[in-house]
């Protein structure tokens, strides 16, 4: 794993293929992704108007806001359509010793 603060948030395997789950670690509320064999942490806010994105669609390597259909990039955390502009902050996650790890600064 990369330098920066790393914090433990969930065993290893508590986010199954295809799915998503919450968490908070250092004060940030973040959702985690498994997708396309990969793991994926957001911060859980909509740049829009700041309602979480933990409840929104994931298409492909995109979450779609479930208030008013903003995309933003799994990868990236880029805001790829309207209404929202500014990009969502990312997490490096990944999973270590048994253990599921985000770096959080």
């Amino acid at each position: 794993m990369s330098e920066g603060i790393w914090v433990d948030i969930a065993p290893a395997g508590d986010v199954p293929p295809g799915e998503h789950r919450t968490y908070v670690a250092n004060g940030w509320y973040m959702v985690v992704y498994h997708v396309q064999g990969a793991l994926y942490a957001l911060e859980d806010r909509c740049t829009h108007d700041d309602n979480p994105i933990e409840e929104g669609v994931v298409e492909g390597l995109e979450v779609i806001c479930p208030r008013h259909g903003a995309r933003f990039c799994l990868k990236s955390g880029a805001a790829m359509t309207p209404p929202a502009y500014e990009p969502v902050k990312t997490f490096a996650v990944a999973e270590s010793g048994g253990r599921l790890r985000v770096c959080v600064d």
